[in-house]
């Protein structure tokens, strides 16, 4: 299918839940970090088929581990069954985007057509995505990262399987769970205090998500700031915590020093 055809139903779908969204986006609940969830976003058959299309291995996805996280990305799909590219590039559809930017009320977003930071993500057993703020612009700091959509397909997923989206309260002391449900969209804001994370994968089925970020030339507060992607660790983790301002500190005079963003490698693993 094609990628203004997948553009289409989102669209349709986005519609016909809009007013549902919009009480969602003014009135968190469990947060402060302003979010919405669609479920059922494209057909079963369809999600499925997406599903599918990822290697089952990671073959190719680039390998990211530190005590940050534990997952594997790609961001060159061209190697790929291109219902990959298709969903990827539906969501950053002029019709998608508008429609989206409607219901958050954000007029001047953008899409992210280089996928500096989306792409698609694989988690394994093991695999987890600490506390963390994302950083606070595109690769060459002239837009400010506003919303990030989070696309998941990994069937029958349910909480149980860990895995979960998680939004934190401002002390990272206490979360909001949202199961990365089987053909569920996630939308959340970004900003200064927007923590957010990924628990630990328990199961042996892969999570398989699909991501994009809207990008805007308006702060979200209205005052200019730059950050780099700040981890934290979880409330029983003292160490990872600490770890994590000694980090954040360091990376961020690094970025405002060279006047470079977060510093994303471009290159994937070679497909084997």
């Amino acid at each position: 299918m094609e990628v203004v055809q997948i553009a289409a139903l989102i669209v349709k779908r986005l519609d016909e839940v809009g007013a549902d969204i919009q009480q969602q986006w003014s009135n968190p609940e469990g947060t402060h970090t302003r979010h919405f969830v669609v479920d059922e976003l494209l057909t079963d058959k369809m999600a499925q088929e997406i599903y599918d299309a990822f290697p089952r291995n990671a073959d190719g996805f680039f390998d990211r581990q530190s005590f940050r996280e534990k997952k594997k990305t790609l961001t060159d799909l061209s190697d790929y069954p291109q219902i990959l590219s298709a969903i990827t590039y539906a969501m950053q559809h002029e019709s998608v985007v508008a429609k989206v930017a409607q219901l958050v009320g954000i007029n001047d977003i953008v899409p992210d057509p280089s996928l500096y930071a989306g792409g698609l993500s694989m988690m394994f057993e093991g695999d987890f995505l600490n506390p963390h703020i994302d950083n606070s612009h595109d690769g060459e700091r002239n837009l400010y990262r506003r919303l990030n959509l989070l696309y998941y397909v990994s069937p029958n997923w349910s909480l149980e399987n860990g895995g979960n989206f998680e939004l934190w309260d401002l002390q990272v002391k206490n979360q909001k769970t949202l199961v990365s449900r089987f053909n569920r969209l996630v939308v959340m804001e970004t900003n200064k205090l927007s923590w957010h994370s990924v628990s630990g994968v328990r199961t042996e089925m892969p999570r398989c998500c699909v991501s994009n970020y809207y990008f805007s030339a308006t702060s979200p507060d209205d005052h200019e700031y730059f950050h780099v992607t700040s981890f934290s660790g979880r409330p029983d983790e003292p160490g990872r915590r600490l770890l994590g301002i000694v980090d954040n500190n360091l990376r961020n005079m690094v970025s405002k020093a060279l006047r470079v963003g977060r510093g994303k490698k471009l290159v994937n693993k070679t497909k084997e």
